[in-house]
């Protein structure tokens, strides 16, 4: 079926097929993101109205949303241009206006007679005295006083788009929605008591107090349910028919792993040894591997992957590990070099600086497979890059590579199998949202002898005492991050630039001390800054946060961070990460300028508790939202019109496990529950999905 449902045309009309909808406020709808029937639905009150008649204004604390009947008394029209119309009425109680400004008097005076009653609604306030409101939200005859809603729903609202306008439309498209097979399991309708879908539509535009629209009723949990569910199954169909790609097996022998295991000073962690063996698995099956192996900083991925290359070179083939920038790069080269050693086998980089004659002889070894594990930059992407044998791509911080490239690379070999590495802990939540089509292993433990980093809060008003204790600390052979928020003064934020700082301390603390790098500094620039400061001929390194990632410099233990209450909680835990990687004790400073808005406070004393990033991620995730914890930007998230990331994090997984279940029993989706999915698929606008779909 890979046409849309009849069922579903009427959702899918003109918008302006809906009663009160011209061309004018389609258009205008659109500012909305409302294009058709099926968008107005979907576009739920964020409120609600109290239009309970009452006796009385005098029933009411001004000012308020008022609702009384009331006999019309007097028509005053405006004594001069530009002055408002008014009309004085009586509830029995009190005699009070209602006001109008650039009226039309003949229309008024014939939806409003004096002598005659109406019910009025609308908000009235206390004026000099006496009550007034101007321009009321519903003027009926008393007959008709059940047309005004006793709780009136609050949309959203764009320009050209009024409340009357979306309650007109809403109940016009209420009107077409189907009846339709249940698509959600019948244990999870029962377990979370949802309501049917069309059921659950009704009751969300049509609330009669302020708990209906709350974001936990049953009604709004089934609605954000379906998106997720309808997400959560697309996710797995890709999922499955990446498994359904054929892959090369990979049996490894364990040779060079156990060469390097018994060269290690140490045991692996449980949460490695775990993570190792699932990857192992997914290597030596038919099928090939997309997985992502999300650790904390520190948690120890390196190995991990180094591992896992190993296997493929234990079975004959090849490894490439990316990085996203050269400096990382050449890091992980001297991190794996002593390994390779260790292990016997070849390992070589591929950057952008390799040229020539060089890179010739480079790219000659690689394609006659006498290159094993290859490192290298986007410069692997380069057409006349080719591999003997590529068997696996391990691809270090995701979040710098798209898909797209993730695609290229798995086309360098017959059938690559991939492994993605995080150093961003991402809520469970957000995980399962951005990388549900892959399969997950996750670093949760610490390896021995790290040592943990004391974290202090200092104010800026310390700042002498901090280049102090700083001085004394590079003369007895210690190295340290300084981290500035800003590069160029900024006169709204009033944060130091990092050239400024740079002088202050350079002034403070000797020439050829103190290195800068910074965000718009040339490449060849920052690389010469970082590898002095790797070297340890800079011992004080100032720099913007362009050294979140990766940087390892294990003689590095003293991390500033410059007005810390202007970052993210994730990038400040990035940050002290890059501390505290040798055997010395690490210390980060936060220095914070006072007073400090509760926010700031609230991330630094987070940060002061706690070195969990997974811990981190979720209270960043609570406090800023999930847009901004991954970067919207580049987030890959789903945008979802009902669901809340944050605040739905158990139900994305009950979907997940859903979505899953539905396709191990009907990989084809063709039971009648597996038809209602389709029909989910399409209402969610996920037909694309459908060319997923197995055949057989």
């Amino acid at each position: 079926m890979s046409t849309r449902p009849e069922i579903l045309f009427p959702l899918f009309a003109e918008l302006n097929s809906l009663d009160g909808i011209g061309p004018k406020l389609a258009q205008n709808l659109a500012g909305l993101g409302v294009e058709k029937p099926l968008d107005i639905l979907m576009t739920l009150p964020a409120s609600g109205i109290d239009r309970t008649i009452r006796d009385s204004v005098n029933d009411f604390v001004l000012p308020t949303v008022v609702t009384v009947e009331v006999e019309i008394e007097a028509h005053n029209p405006p004594s001069a241009r530009g002055r408002p119309y008014r009309i004085t009425v009586n509830d029995g109680q009190t005699r009070f206006q209602l006001v109008f400004f650039h009226a039309r008097g003949d229309y008024l005076l014939r939806v409003m007679p004096v002598g005659e009653r109406r019910v009025i609604s609308g908000k009235a306030e206390g004026r000099d005295g006496s009550v007034q409101m101007v321009h009321p939200d519903h003027m009926v005859d008393p007959a008709e006083g059940d047309s005004i809603p006793r709780f009136e729903p609050v949309y959203p609202l764009t320009a050209g788009v009024t409340q009357k306008v979306m309650f007109r439309a809403t109940r016009s498209a209420l009107t077409r929605v189907p009846a339709c097979d249940e698509w959600i399991d019948t244990g999870v309708m029962r377990q979370q008591a949802f309501p049917n879908w069309a059921e659950a539509l009704d009751r969300v535009h049509n609330p009669t107090s302020p708990g209906d629209v709350a974001p936990d009723t049953d009604a709004h949990q089934r609605l954000a349910y379906d998106e997720l569910f309808a997400h959560q199954l697309t996710l797995a169909l890709a999922r499955e028919q990446g498994r359904r790609k054929e892959g090369v097996i990979s049996k490894p022998t364990y040779l060079l792993q156990n060469k390097v295991l018994s060269s290690l000073p140490y045991a692996p962690t449980g949460a490695q040894s775990r993570a190792i063996e699932e990857i192992i698995a997914d290597i030596g099956a038919p099928h090939r591997m997309n997985r992502l192996l999300q650790g904390d900083v520190g948690a120890g991925k390196t190995l991990v992957a180094f591992m896992a290359l190993l296997a493929v070179v234990e079975a004959g083939g090849q490894g490439v590990l990316m990085a996203p920038t050269e400096i990382l790069a050449r890091q992980h080269l001297d991190s794996l070099r002593d390994l390779a050693d260790a292990a016997g086998v070849s390992l070589e980089v591929l950057t952008g600086r390799d040229k020539g004659r060089d890179r010739a002889a480079k790219l000659e070894a690689l394609k006659s497979g006498q290159i094993d594990i290859l490192v290298g930059t986007h410069a692997v992407f380069q057409k006349d890059v080719s591999f003997h044998d590529l068997r696996l791509a391990v691809i270090d911080e995701q979040h710098r590579f798209g898909v797209r490239q993730r695609l290229e690379l798995g086309a360098k070999g017959r059938a690559v199998d991939v492994l993605v590495m995080t150093a961003t802990p991402i809520p469970r939540s957000l995980s399962l949202a951005q990388y549900g089509d892959m399969d997950l292993s996750i670093l949760d433990e610490k390896p021995a002898g790290r040592q943990p980093i004391t974290t202090a809060l200092v104010s800026t008003a310390r700042m002498d005492e901090v280049i102090a204790n700083l001085k004394r600390a590079v003369s007895e052979g210690k190295q340290a991050y300084w981290v500035c928020p800003l590069v160029e003064e900024s006169e709204t934020m009033d944060l130091i630039a990092a050239e400024e700082r740079f002088k202050i301390l350079r002034a403070a603390l000797g020439e050829g001390v103190v290195g800068m790098v910074h965000g718009q500094m040339p490449v060849a620039e920052k690389d010469a800054a970082m590898e002095k400061f790797v070297a340890g001929e800079t011992r004080i390194l100032v720099a913007t946060t362009v050294i979140e990632v990766g940087v390892n410099v294990p003689n590095a233990t003293i991390m500033v961070i410059e007005r810390a209450e202007t970052f993210g909680l994730a990038q400040l835990h990035q940050l002290r990460g890059r501390v505290g990687r040798g055997a010395e004790k690490s210390t980060c400073l936060m220095m914070y300028k006072a007073p400090m808005g509760k926010t700031g406070e609230r991330r630094l004393t987070i940060l002061r508790e706690s070195e969990d990033g997974f811990y981190i991620s979720e209270q960043d995730l609570l406090m800023r939202g999930a847009g901004d914890v991954i970067g919207t930007e580049q987030s890959g998230l789903p945008r979802f019109r009902v669901a809340d990331l944050e605040r739905q994090a158990g139900l994305m997984e009950i979907a997940q496990t859903d979505a899953r279940k539905l396709l191990f029993e009907d990989p084809t989706l063709t039971s009648p529950r597996g038809k209602a999915a389709r029909v989910l698929l399409w209402l969610m606008e996920q037909e694309k999905t459908f060319q997923l779909i197995s055949v057989g």
